[in-house]
């Protein structure tokens, strides 16, 4: 299970104290088992912060407190609080990712059978798609529709996600297409062919997690062999 500390400290020193946790990272390079940290300001406090930090379990949490390092530097810590930092440990019992969900749950409503559904669930109007096999971008909710029901009109496929990252507004999806060739694409009448294919998507979201922009990479000269369309 995730755990998080929230460490809560004021200090009129911050930037001594920013030094610090620089000098801390240095010394516990390849020993720290955190997997992320904030640091926040109090925006009506301007003495006051608190430190997030996220680990992937309680156990690794400890192994990262009982180094002698952290226990040095914490001392130090200490001595630029204008009072005793306090701890507060959680459990993370829920921990909702909106931008990973929603560029899953695009991937997902592009496979979906029959009638394209709505995509205004998770993108913005103003959505703006890059495709390198574009002669130009995609831009605009139904120009975006009328490019994915081009795919659809050519094969009944499903998008599975092999893996996502997430970091700041951007999401990194990396997706297995699988797909039968059942209708006209580019001109390549249908031939029932079974086909697959690779690709990495990058999406940028908004704050409220609908997906403003679109960067695709993908096989589409192995799709094409895969159909026959290419000379040797």
């Amino acid at each position: 299970m995730t755990f998080v500390q929230l460490i809560d400290c004021k200090t009129s020193r911050f930037d001594e104290m920013n030094r610090l946790m620089d000098t801390w990272v240095e010394q516990t390079k390849g020993k720290r088992t955190a997997t992320h940290s904030v640091i926040g300001k109090d925006r009506s406090e301007s003495n006051h912060f608190v430190e997030i930090v996220e680990f992937s379990s309680y156990e690794e949490a400890m192994k990262n407190s009982n180094l002698p390092e952290t226990d040095r530097i914490f001392q130090e810590m200490v001595a630029l609080c204008d009072e005793t930092p306090t701890f507060t440990d959680l459990d993370v019992v829920r921990d909702d990712q909106l931008n990973k969900t929603n560029a899953r749950r695009l991937f997902e409503l592009l496979s979906t059978k029959g009638e394209l559904p709505p995509l205004d669930e998770v993108v913005a109007e103003s959505y703006h798609d890059h495709d390198p096999n574009n002669p130009q971008d995609v831009i605009g909710m139904d120009a975006f529709r009328r490019e994915a029901e081009m795919w659809r009109g050519g094969f009944d496929f499903t998008m599975s996600i092999d893996d996502q990252i997430e970091e700041g507004d951007r999401v990194c999806s990396r997706w297995t297409w699988e797909a039968t060739h059942n209708g006209d694409f580019m001109g390549i009448p249908a031939s029932g062919q079974q086909v697959t294919m690779t690709g990495t998507t990058i999406h940028r979201c908004r704050g409220d997690g609908k997906i403003l922009e679109g960067w695709w990479q993908y096989d589409r000269l192995g799709l094409m062999g895969q159909l026959g369309a290419l000379e040797m």
